[in-house]
């Protein structure tokens, strides 16, 4: 198995819409019950907009965040394929790679990006 404990995933949490299919998908891989996680969404809102009309006055975020159970699917890594996650990914939100990579595409993406090194 190749190293890639300088690998990442990037997280464009903007367009996230909380449909599951990361952590479907992730269960599935790894065999996890349905109370077990290797990525988990997490809900921030809604709140209301500092100077914000009706139209767009609330905001609600979705943010899917890697667990200690993530290993990037490595074995699909190794087999040239991406993680599940990244995968399945309905909104296509997710990268991975290594983490000076991410964080260049990062710093093009605008607010709401986030990246996790994992294990």
């Amino acid at each position: 198995m190749a190293d890639y404990s300088n690998y990442g995933l990037l997280i464009d949490y903007k367009y996230c819409d909380n449909c599951g299919s990361c952590v479907v998908a992730c269960q599935e891989e790894k065999g996890l019950a349905a109370d077990q996680y290797g990525i988990k969404v997490f809900e921030k809102g809604p709140w209301k907009k500092d100077d914000a009309t009706m139209e767009d006055g609330w905001d609600w975020d979705y943010i899917p965040v890697p667990t200690d159970r993530c290993d990037l699917c490595a074995s699909r890594l190794d087999a040239g394929k991406k993680p599940m996650c990244v995968k399945h990914c309905l909104t296509f939100c997710m990268d991975y790679g290594p983490l000076d990579e991410l964080a260049k595409k990062a710093a093009g993406l605008g607010e709401k990006v986030a990246i996790f090194k994992v294990h």
